[in-house]
């Protein structure tokens, strides 16, 4: 239903209560600081950033995240996700070929040899 001024009132919870003093399920260490423990404490580190990182797309990610799982009782492993890839941004991955595993080519070189007739 369509309230008289035009916006839907029923899909809207009555009370947006946020809960920011729910615990990640791991600690997230910073570089100088205690590590961020609490929803507040990860939302409390961002907005003491200057203002060229907090405005960074990645920290404005891991802010929407923290907002959406404190407001709406979202998984914490969301918001963890979020502040940890706003931390790591600048990290490159590199990709290691000596942890590639090769274990397809020898079992298929393998299998066609039990197959073949002597």
């Amino acid at each position: 239903m369509v309230s008289t001024t035009g916006t839907r009132t029923e899909s809207l919870p009555k009370t947006l209560s946020a809960d920011w003093t729910r615990e990640f399920d791991e600690p997230i260490p910073v570089s100088k600081d205690r590590p961020l423990v609490t929803l507040r404490d990860a939302g409390d580190h961002i907005t003491k950033l200057p203002k060229v990182d907090h405005t960074a797309a990645e920290w404005q990610a891991a802010m929407e995240a923290l907002i959406l799982v404190a407001t709406l009782g979202g998984p914490t492993m969301f918001a963890r996700i979020g502040v940890m890839r706003a931390l790591n941004r600048h990290v490159e991955r590199v990709f290691d070929p000596s942890r590639k595993d090769k274990h397809w080519g020898r079992r298929k070189l393998a299998r066609r040899a039990a197959l073949r007739p002597l």
